[in-house]
């Protein structure tokens, strides 16, 4: 059964609720938003959001390689830990917009967090920030069964903020938990929000 997470509460993802292992490995991140509604008249639409999922993955809780980034650009790091699927340009549809595969086994030692953000591409020349976008969410999923874990649905007032720190994946003593953040920000680009996590 998946857990509708309220900020600030942590889930793990390596034991359950009695403490034993789950041995959850394979995941997907799954990042949602729905496009600006019509406005005006019948044929009358707003321009479509490209928002874009992106991943920032820390060492002692920075980036320290422009490698570390994932996104449209760049979309595995190059552990094979982390994968993106592919952009979507409008948020169309029901569902994930961008989805991002992690496989915890294969994320490096030295790697403590694995950041989710989410932006709007091009915003400051659009106009656009995430006041206009509706039912925003990241879920966990887990990939062999496809059943989802937990889902934190980014409901908060966010006009005029052009960037979502979603969520992230930390590992504590060895346990990999999910903590939903929902921090929004005005950085007008991806490399704004990285360079705040730059060694």
């Amino acid at each position: 059964m998946s857990i509708s997470l309220q900020k600030g509460q942590k889930i793990s993802l390596s034991k359950d609720s009695a403490g034993n292992s789950t041995g959850l490995n394979n995941l997907i991140v799954g990042l949602g938003w729905d496009e600006p509604p019509t406005k005006g008249g019948f044929f009358s639409k707003a321009s479509p959001i490209d928002c874009d999922a992106s991943v920032i993955m820390l060492s002692d809780d920075k980036m320290k390689n422009k490698d570390d980034l994932v996104y449209f650009g760049n979309l595995a790091h190059k552990s094979r830990a982390v994968t993106h699927m592919g952009d979507n340009t409008t948020g169309e549809g029901d569902g994930d917009d961008e989805q991002i595969k992690v496989d915890l086994a294969k994320v490096p030692a030295d790697y403590n967090r694995i950041v989710f953000v989410v932006n709007i591409y091009d915003c400051v020349k659009r106009k656009q920030h995430f006041g206009l976008i509706n039912n925003a969410f990241i879920r966990v999923v887990d990939q062999g069964t496809n059943t989802e874990i937990c889902k934190f649905n980014l409901s908060d007032n966010y006009a005029n903020m052009t960037t979502l720190v979603a969520g992230e994946i930390y590992r504590n003593n060895g346990e990999w938990k999910f903590n939903p953040l929902g921090q929004a920000t005005t950085d007008p680009s991806l490399a704004d929000v990285a360079r705040k996590y730059m060694a």
